[in-house]
């Protein structure tokens, strides 16, 4: 142990006299060797070891930012200041073989697995599976071999099919050319640093479509039962579609008028919270209600918790239930013990409801359930509510994000008078005049 001190004390002379780290990071990459030095014994190659040491991590709580600087300072260790030869070594890799090919089952699961581990969204989870599988098909299709070979360029070249053969948005191809970045980075460790910025497309500027209070009344108004409540909170509190679908009792404060939303799009674990319009419209509806607990402490709720799909909810903790619940036309059973799973109301109810509310109140604007958030925020900022405050309504984490909307209000604002405006007004005018 004295020895190991020893070794770790001439290493922290060396980090600050070679300058790889600032001298306030020296201690943390100290403790990361020490760690993994004096952690269990484990058989297998270096590179090995030090992957199985940084996924322990990564399940253990710590930050990306930690893990690659623990994964840094074990490489500054062995290979600059010990100088070892057999960092360089590939390390074993389920997924691929020593040819190189992939196998897609094998390399799908190992997504689903980094993916759950760092806790990313399950929207997130999903897409990531949807585009790593429509990738691995084509390079299978192109190479004429079930088990692909993943390089960059087969990347490059996908990112090209995409844009140029199946002609996606730009944001559809940079969600599939991320998709392909992790999977190469986490699951099969192809080095594809220069493919983060070259494989991206660029986004053009495009205007939310926004309706005027006129018709936004018409479009609620077309509404009815719990579809014409969740709408008027979305455009009441700038709610997203998912945010307002998994509502709970405990995220509405009736007498501060407030909606709290948790766990939102890009959120952690704070709340943001967000003032409804019409506080008592919800009360007014008698959609909203709660379930009673049941009295029997053993037994759990089985159901389906906002991004964790097939949690457990335990009973004591089920006093509040989803807030916005309605009947599901499949009812979900689960085949090992056939209980009915508690789960909000499918977001294709209010989807389609608003489609025929626009089509009954005769707006001709594309009118989707997320207009009425561009709503909310395009008729703040008329009223003069600060970007700030709109953004932090939005859960928007640039202001960035946010400033499209002073675009819209621009032309709401001031709009310039038109030419044939300006002859029509002269024409009506006496001449005398």
């Amino acid at each position: 142990m004295r020895d190991l001190e020893s070794s770790l004390q001439q290493f922290a002379e060396f980090l600050l006299k070679a300058r790889f780290v600032n001298e306030s990071a020296a201690p943390y990459c100290v403790r990361h060797v020490r760690q993994f030095l004096t952690g269990p014994a484990t058989n297998g190659a270096l590179a090995d070891r030090v992957r199985r040491f940084c996924e322990d991590m990564e399940r253990g709580g710590s930050q990306d930012w930690q893990v690659r600087q623990a994964e840094q300072a074990l490489r500054l260790y062995f290979v600059h200041f010990l100088r070892r030869t057999d960092w360089s070594q590939v390390p074993a890799n389920p997924v691929v073989d020593r040819e190189g090919q992939v196998t897609p089952l094998a390399a799908l699961e190992q997504l689903r697995l980094r993916l759950r581990a760092r806790h990313y969204a399950i929207r997130t989870e999903e897409s990531y599976t949807h585009w790593a599988r429509r990738f691995l098909d084509y390079l299978a299709e192109r190479q004429g071999q079930p088990r692909p070979r993943i390089d960059a360029q087969a990347v490059r070249d996908y990112a090209t099919h995409l844009a140029v053969r199946q002609r996606v948005s730009a944001s559809t191809q940079n969600q599939a050319v991320s998709a392909m970045l992790f999977l190469c980075r986490e699951v099969l460790r192809v080095d594809v640093q220069d493919m983060e910025l070259s494989a991206r497309a660029r986004r053009g500027t495009h205007l939310p479509v926004v309706l005027s209070l006129p018709e936004t009344a018409a479009l609620l108004d077309a509404m009815h039962g719990t579809a014409r409540l969740m709408a008027t909170l979305i455009y009441g509190g700038g709610l997203r579609l998912s945010e307002c679908c998994e509502l709970r009792v405990k995220d509405l404060d009736f007498d501060q008028g407030l909606v709290f939303v948790r766990g939102g799009k890009g959120q952690g674990p704070l709340d943001a919270a967000r003032r409804v319009r019409e506080r008592r419209a919800a009360r007014a509806s008698g959609e909203v209600r709660g379930t009673p607990p049941r009295r029997s402490p053993r037994r759990t709720c089985r159901g389906v918790a906002p991004g964790r799909p097939g949690a457990q909810v335990p009973e004591r903790r089920s006093r509040v239930r989803l807030v916005l619940g309605l009947p599901q036309p499949h009812p979900l059973h689960r085949s090992a013990d056939r209980h009915r799973p508690a789960h909000h109301v499918h977001e294709t109810v209010v989807q389609k409801a608003v489609k025929e509310a626009a089509a009954h109140a005769r707006i001709h604007k594309p009118v989707s359930v997320h207009t009425l958030r561009h709503c909310f925020a395009t008729h703040l900022l008329l009223n003069g509510v600060d970007i700030r405050q709109i953004q932090e309504y939005l859960g928007h984490a640039h202001v960035e994000t946010t400033m499209i909307y002073t675009h819209v209000v621009k032309e709401l604002r001031n709009p310039a008078k038109s030419p044939l405006d300006l002859l029509n007004a002269s024409r009506r005018s006496p001449k005398g005049n």
